[in-house]
């Protein structure tokens, strides 16, 4: 366990009486909660722009806790899709009365994890401790790509060398699991596929075409499977244009029927 945990509180002007008794105390020394931005106004254009906004700030904290309601759960939505991608720190809801249905929706945007008001702090910090673990596990569960900020790019991408067929199926662990590899794991990935084509009769026309159809093809796969299906919920999250998203299945033939659900989650449904 670590000693010490910081939660950053994000609040919003319809839950400020949420996180104000919270506000700037600790739990047995232990955890910690900051208001490092301002209450924010959720009918304030541009207001769900703000956790995106805050995300180098953020940082410095190990999570952070938005109290979601039925009033402000419109704002997390787009907050939490504005954020994909460009905040690093994981995101728990403090929530009340919300549908399965929200939580569903909330989980496919980006949430990691919530709690339920009244706040138990215990609790929180046993969630927030698993998070941070959690964390770590896709690193460590996969030993045929170390950390390239660790070892080097140069290192990291050995293993992919004079694989052979083991090269196969690290390519089918990484195309299942794209969405959650890092920048410094794709490059690595990137640059052992370049390498082994520079050192092959491929041109490096044919070579990156073969590396941008696996990529694209991978994302497409994995998009639709953690939505359901759903095309529109998949591209959206793709940051495309629905069209565009469509195209590209239709170019690599991908059909998005074996991804649905007898249930598939609502994009918006009500909370």
């Amino acid at each position: 366990m670590r000693e010490r945990l910081d939660c950053a509180l994000i609040g919003t002007a319809c839950t400020a009486d949420w996180i104000r008794p919270w506000a700037g105390r600790h739990w047995g020394a232990r955890l910690y909660f900051h208001t490092p931005l301002p209450s924010i106004d959720i009918g304030h254009e541009g207001a769900s722009g703000c956790l995106a906004g805050g995300a180098m700030l953020l940082r410095r904290f190990d999570v952070c806790l938005i109290p979601v309601s039925a009033h402000n759960l419109a704002w997390a939505r787009t907050s939490l899709l504005a954020a994909r991608g460009r905040l690093a720190t994981p995101v728990l809801a403090l929530i009340g009365q919300l549908k399965a249905a929200a939580l569903n929706d909330l989980y496919e945007l980006g949430l990691h994890d919530f709690v339920r008001a009244p706040l138990c702090p215990e609790e929180l910090r046993v969630r927030i401790e698993r998070l941070l673990d959690e964390k770590r596990l896709p690193v460590q569960a996969w030993p045929s790509l170390p950390v390239p900020a660790a070892l080097g790019v140069k290192e990291s991408v050995e293993p992919y060398r004079d694989a052979g067929p083991g090269v196969a199926a690290d390519e089918t662990l990484l195309c299942s699991t794209i969405l959650e590899r890092t920048g410094l794991e794709l490059d690595a990935y990137a640059a052992a596929s370049a390498s082994r084509s520079a050192t092959s009769r491929e041109s490096f026309r044919a070579a990156k075409s073969k590396i941008i159809e696996r990529f694209e093809t991978a994302y497409i796969k994995a998009a639709l499977g953690r939505h359901s299906g759903n095309i529109a919920m998949a591209a959206r999250a793709a940051q495309k244009h629905r069209r565009a998203f469509w195209a590209l299945m239709r170019k690599y033939d991908i059909d998005a029927a074996p991804y649905r659900s007898e249930s598939p989650p609502k994009p918006f449904a009500d909370g």
